[in-house]
C-alpha cells in the first residue's frame, strides 16, 4: 500500500540519522568529559572546523580521487560486462578464464600496485589500472550469473519458437541479468573508491595530483589528527553518495517492472 511503503521510506531515512547524530553526540560528549588530547581522539567539532578551515585542499583531494575512482568504476564495468558475456557464450572461454578473474580478486592490491605503477610510466593511468584490477570481479561474477540465471522454461519456449542467440541474449538473457549486473554495480563502486585510495597509498602521489590519501598521509606525518579524520569523513560520504547513485539507477531502470525494487504490497 502507498502509505506504509512512504511510512517505510521515511523510517529508511530517519532511523540512521537519528543512529548518526546520537553518536556523534555521544562521541563529543565523551571526548569532552574524559579531556581526550586532539592528537588521540579529536571531538566532531574539531573535525568540522578543520574540514571547514581546509575545505579547498580537501575538495581538491576529493575531486583527484573520485577522478580515479570514476575511470576505474567505468572501466570495470566496460570490461567486465564484455568478459561476461563471453564467458555466457562459450563455457570454454569461460573454463579457461574465470580463475584467473579470481586469481585477480584474491590477490591483494597492495602486492601488485608497485609493480603496476612501475609498468605504467603516467601515474593516473596507474592508478587508475589498480582499481580497476579491484572493481573489475563483481561485475564479471555477478553479470556472469544473472546471465546464466534464466528460467529453463523460458529457454525452451524460445527454442519451441527458433529464436537466435543473439535474440534469446537480447531479449531474456539480459532483462534477466539486469537485477544481478545492478547489485555488481552497487559493490564495484565501492571498491573503486577503495582501490583508487589504496593505489595512492602505494603511489605516494603528492603536489597537483594528489588525492585524500595523500592527505591523510601528511595529516598522520605531521600529526595533524582532525585534517586526517576529515578527510577519511570525504572518503565515507564520497562512497555513500556512490553506493546511493547506483541503488538511484537501479530503481530508474528495474523499478516499473522488477519484484527486486516494486516490493511486495500488503
Amino acid at each position: 500500500m502507498r502509505p506504509l511503503a512512504q511510512s517505510e521510506t521515511a523510517l529508511s531515512i530517519v532511523a540512521p540519522l537519528a543512529v548518526g547524530v546520537a553518536v556523534v553526540l555521544i562521541w563529543e560528549l565523551a571526548c569532552r568529559i574524559a579531556n581526550i588530547p586532539v592528537f588521540l581522539l579529536p571531538k566532531p567539532s574539531d573535525i568540522a572546523g578543520k574540514l571547514a578551515n581546509d575545505w579547498p585542499d580537501l575538495l581538491s583531494a576529493l575531486g583527484m580521487t573520485l577522478r580515479v575512482a570514476l575511470q576505474a568504476f567505468v572501466a570495470a564495468v566496460v570490461i567486465g560486462t564484455v568478459i561476461a558475456f563471453l564467458f555466457v557464450q562459450s563455457r570454454a572461454v569461460e573454463m579457461s578464464l574465470f580463475p584467473y578473474a579470481v586469481l585477480l580478486q584474491v590477490t591483494p592490491i597492495v602486492a601488485i600496485a608497485p609493480l603496476i605503477i612501475i609498468l605504467v610510466k603516467n601515474t593516473q593511468v596507474a592508478l587508475t589500472v589498480c582499481a580497476t584490477v579491484v572493481a573489475i570481479f563483481p561485475i564479471i561474477s555477478n553479470t556472469t550469473l544473472g546471465l546464466r540465471s534464466v528460467d529453463p522454461g523460458l529457454i525452451n519456449l524460445f527454442r519451441m519458437h527458433r529464436a537466435s542467440r543473439w535474440q534469446t541474449l537480447w531479449r531474456l538473457r539480459i532483462p534477466s541479468a539486469l537485477p544481478y549486473f545492478f547489485g555488481g554495480l552497487r559493490i564495484s563502486s565501492g571498491l573503486a573508491l577503495i582501490g583508487s585510495v589504496v593505489a595512492e597509498f602505494v603511489a605516494g602521489t603528492g603536489g597537483r595530483s594528489a588525492g585524500l590519501a595523500y592527505e591523510i598521509l601528511q595529516s598522520g606525518f605531521q600529526l595533524d589528527i582532525p585534517r586526517m579524520f576529515a578527510a577519511l569523513l570525504l572518503i565515507t560520504l564520497a562512497g555513500v553518495a556512490l553506493f546511493a547513485a547506483m541503488m538511484g539507477l537501479s530503481r530508474l531502470a528495474l523499478g516499473q517492472w522488477h519484484e527486486s525494487e516494486i516490493g511486495v504490497e500488503t
